[in-house]
């Protein structure tokens, strides 16, 4: 049982880690502006020129010693320069029940639903410099969304309370002050958790982790535009 518990987490580690710079928005070539260009016209080529613009504005903070209170100067910013593009169901957007963007997927294609949002605060963040460790994406129950929603959180520290960027609403606020929010799972490039004992879990879907693997598969061939 110990030797299935233990390959088991090697699988999770496999499937959750995101190698290098992927993600980034230095990584988005003028190729693949090109190509996002054909596919959702002109307006792709600002989204993602601005998106760089934003990271490099905001690059200063994270190469500045700072600490945590420096990191949590960087939350704002990001929540609302994402969190301004629309949002749009997946069978409206994609034409799929669930589909999982990559950050320049979800700002060339001008909006996106929930783990878009998250997904790209994630990577963001950890390109100006917020350590992983530090960040949770988070899978949970909500009246707001009428079912599963996600968000990003942010640990000061390992046991602090953590700060909840949402796609639903415009503040950053503490995990407390969101009862409405049931953790499910949460995860990052790491290691994958489940909520403190004592709150309902629901078993992780296989098909989480499959879109996280197609999320960072995609990532890669995006270099190659």
């Amino acid at each position: 049982m110990l030797a299935a518990a233990a390959l088991c987490a090697v699988v999770i580690a496999a499937a959750l880690a995101a190698p290098g710079e992927l993600g980034f928005s230095r990584s988005v070539t003028p190729g693949l502006i090109a190509y996002f260009e054909r596919l959702f016209g002109q307006g792709a080529r600002g989204q993602l020129a601005g998106w760089k613009e934003f990271v490099r504005g905001n690059a200063g903070l994270a190469e500045q010693p700072r600490g945590r209170s420096g990191e949590t100067d960087l939350l704002r910013p990001v929540n609302g320069f994402f969190n301004r593009l629309p949002s749009i169901t997946d069978e409206v957007h994609w034409g799929a029940v669930d589909y999982w963007a990559t950050p320049a997927e979800f700002l060339a294609s001008g909006g996106g639903d929930c783990e878009d949002y998250a997904i790209a605060k994630y990577f963001t963040l950890k390109e100006l410099g917020v350590p992983v460790s530090r960040l949770r994406m988070v899978y949970a129950r909500t009246w707001q969304a009428n079912g599963a929603h996600m968000v990003l959180a942010y640990y000061a520290t390992p046991g602090a309370e953590p700060l909840i960027l949402d796609s639903l609403e415009g503040s950053i606020r503490r995990a407390s002050e969101r009862p409405d929010l049931i953790p499910v799972y949460t995860f990052n490039d790491d290691d994958l958790l489940y909520p403190q004992p004592g709150l309902p879990t629901i078993p992780i879907s296989t098909g989480s982790f499959r879109k996280w693997r197609q999320v960072l598969d995609k990532l890669v061939r995006e270099l190659t535009y």
